[in-house]
């Protein structure tokens, strides 16, 4: 006899179906299963909702499950987040599952791995290449492709230096072993306001009940140390935690915190993982081998078996907002996994999302504060420079008393940060003759040129082309223009102020791994670089002791625009790198260039008066019913046919449904009106927040056919509005 089952499947446009299982084969909701689809072999997760048509079809018609897998079967409480989560942000369910089993079949049943490890000691006879490779890899062990990675040469040099007998062979599953953090291993002395944290959060995870704290700590605090101890009670109480951080190549400092806290490195979850390491650590997570966890934000959905702690480290940042297919913003699904888990969250920032401060004050959230830096050092003295009292030559972007502070800092043997979130040589390129502008010819937007590759890239898709010698309309030569500053613009200006300065621009461009990260780190320490200059990715989670002069190039460059979070953003990126000076006994100062110093966030950030200007920014929300008051939905319809979209969006305008506490702007061409070679029109609704809005809109999509030619993005809580 056989049996029905559901299975949730990872396939988006399925989503639930119906399989057969033998009667006497045991299998309970929430357990991975492999199933058949088509010719190919899917996962899924067994389910407890039944298929729309699981009556419609005869036993003989279905097929069976092809194998359950000896995983601990996902938790209710899992299920639930999955199906929140799809609700919420308006998702397919098998949208949602496939993050938390991001793996094909054959990628997750484990094979036999050959893997090696040193065996000879160096003979001069080799050539240097493979000298150099079996030094490096001398307490390494793992596959020919991972021995290639960490040596930095290819495989064929691993695969030579194994025929010549230099690397044996171990065999094992994964060649790789999770040692156990060790909760007692080196704790610290901490000072008497991290303790009062520290035992806050420790006995919350001891009374494992659902409790969200905002650890909210000036830049230098130690709210790392904190929430590290919170972490070591959970190891106590056999639990697994879970910690978020906004950007990967913020994994290498961490872990070496980490390592000097625990005595191991944690589990780690990102894209740049191997195949081997993504099966071990996926498999690792799921049997509560995997005791920390660290990732990005898609590491919230594995199937944690014994979760205790989640903590989001750098809560305000806007990485953690998920733009595109599943859209949703990691910091609300922790505080909801931690619901539905009845665990701690931690939420930590030096500059806490308005959304987590209104929290605080409805009393949904216990806040923690840190209001000191840690040891001797102070916080940053903080100057505007007014730029229209500094008239600066073309081609020129750093003022007097910016130059002079690091000039001074230098001969000190200090460092200093130049900060401008724009990558690149220029954000455009025009003609001077014709006035014609170098366009992506799949996005509205300009391309931006990156002189040190010799190419211009598009920021949006991902296009290149050669920086063009002529004018590509107008056919002249010598007469293309860059316009504005990037990165690399600044660093030329600082090169011809600073010869003798060791020079480093860090963008995401140059830091895209963890490897390229602990490679910086190590030349910061060893005080190899002067200047920094960076954008965004600097201002997270570095600690440098002796980087004393931060200047802030543009500060109202993130102030233009259609950010309706612009001064929000704008102040926590500001106060965020200017919270990399003076981090130790040296005086740190921060240097803001800026046209309008008399803007309140401007003014804040001198004052150092957050409070009056968080104030200031909740009052002008709450009068326009802007979040964290009322709630924003974006709705993005796109075609690769101009003409389609905005019929299909003038059809949409003139039904759109008129529901009490829901407003429904639009249609309108987006700002962004081509992006990767599609047309976009958007429409924005406002609602109140006990407003039914998602189902308002599944009820307005409903009513009208969507041809296939059309994608439909729906994105609750946008932070983008291009």
């Amino acid at each position: 006899m056989k049996r029905r089952i559901s299975v949730l499947t990872t396939n988006p446009t399925l989503g639930i179906l119906t399989y057969s299982l033998p009667e006497e084969e045991a299998v309970s909701l929430g357990h991975i299963v492999r199933i058949p689809l088509g010719p190919r072999q899917i996962l899924g997760m067994v389910w407890e909702d039944r298929a729309l048509n699981q009556n419609e079809i005869a036993d003989n018609r279905l097929r069976p499950v092809s194998k359950i897998y000896n995983f601990p079967a996902a938790s209710s409480s899992y299920r639930k987040l999955i199906r929140w989560v799809s609700s919420y942000y308006m998702a397919p369910l098998g949208a949602v599952l496939r993050m938390g089993l991001p793996l094909s079949p054959a990628a997750i049943e484990t094979k036999q791995t050959k893997n090696y490890y040193v065996l000879k000691q160096i003979s001069p006879k080799l050539t240097p290449l493979r000298q150099k490779a079996l030094e490096k890899l001398a307490d390494e062990k793992g596959s020919v492709s991972r021995l290639a990675e960490k040596a930095d040469v290819s495989a064929a040099v691993i695969r030579s230096l194994i025929k010549l007998g230099y690397l044996a062979e171990s065999k094992s599953d994964s060649g790789i072993e999770l040692p156990l953090p060790d909760p007692d291993f080196d704790p610290p002395i901490l000072s008497k306001q991290q303790s009062h944290a520290a035992e806050l959060l420790k006995t919350s995870i001891k009374k494992a009940t659902f409790k969200t704290f905002l650890l909210d700590g000036v830049t230098g605090s130690g709210k790392t140390e904190v929430y590290f101890e919170a972490i070591a009670q959970a190891l106590r109480e056999r639990k697994q935690s879970l910690i978020l951080l906004p950007e990967i190549a913020l994994t290498e400092p961490f872990l070496n915190r980490f390592q000097a806290r625990f005595g191991c490195e944690p589990v780690v979850w990102h894209s740049d993982l191997s195949q081997a390491r993504r099966r071990k650590n996926w498999q690792a997570i799921l049997t509560e081998e995997a005791k920390v966890v660290i990732g990005a934000r898609s590491a919230l959905f594995l199937p944690f078996k014994s979760m205790g702690l989640i903590i989001v480290d750098e809560a305000h940042e806007t990485s953690f907002k998920q733009e595109d297919g599943v859209c949703y913003q990691a910091r609300d699904v922790a505080v909801m996994r931690a619901k539905f888990d009845n665990i701690t969250v931690i939420l930590a920032s030096a500059t806490p999302a308005l959304e987590s401060v209104m929290q605080v004050r409805l009393g949904h959230y216990q806040e923690i504060r840190l209001p000191e830096r840690h040891g001797s050092a102070g916080l940053p003295t903080i100057h505007a420079i007014n730029m229209a009292e500094y008239p600066l030559p073309k081609g020129r972007w750093l003022a007097p008393p910016l130059i002079k502070a690091l000039t001074e800092a230098i001969e000190r043997h200090e460092q200093g940060l130049l900060f401008l979130n724009r990558r690149g040589y220029a954000p455009l390129t025009l003609c001077r003759n014709c006035g014609h502008r170098i366009q992506c010819p799949h996005c509205t937007a300009w391309m931006v040129e990156h002189r040190h590759q010799g190419q211009m890239i598009c920021h949006h898709c991902g296009f290149t082309m050669p920086v063009p010698d002529k004018c590509p309309e107008c056919q002249k030569t010598d007469s293309l223009v860059a316009c504005g500053p990037g990165v690399e613009r600044i660093a030329e200006e600082a090169t011809l102020l600073f010869p003798d300065a060791r020079i480093e621009t860090i963008t995401s461009d140059t830091l895209a791994t963890p490897k390229q990260a602990a490679e910086f780190i190590e030349k910061m320490d060893q005080g190899a670089i002067d200047i920094i200059i960076g954008t965004q990715l600097i201002t997270k989670g570095y600690h440098f002791p002796r980087l004393t002069v931060v200047g802030v190039v543009d500060a109202d460059i993130a102030l233009q625009g259609g950010d309706l979070r612009a001064s929000e953003h704008s102040f926590q990126q500001i106060a965020q790198v200017a919270g990399r000076a003076g981090r130790s006994k040296l005086d740190g100062h921060v240097f803001i260039q800026t046209y309008e110093p008399d803007m309140p966030v401007i003014q804040a950030l001198v004052s150092g008066d957050r409070e009056q200007f968080y104030q200031t920014e909740l009052e002008i929300r709450e009068i326009t019913e802007a979040p964290p008051f009322g709630r924003y939905v974006a709705l993005v319809i796109s075609s690769e046919k101009q003409e389609i979209v905005e019929a299909l969006g003038h059809k949409l305008g003139q039904i759109k449904p008129e529901v009490e506490g829901v407003e429904i702007f639009g249609p309108a061409p987006a700002p962004l009106l081509q992006l990767r070679g599609r047309y976009r029109y958007r429409f924005l609704i406002q609602a109140k927040r006990t407003a039914p809005v998602q189902k308002v809109i599944q009820k307005w999509l409903a009513s009208l056919s969507i041809p296939p030619s059309i994608r439909i993005t729906v994105d609750v809580d946008p932070y983008s509005f291009f």
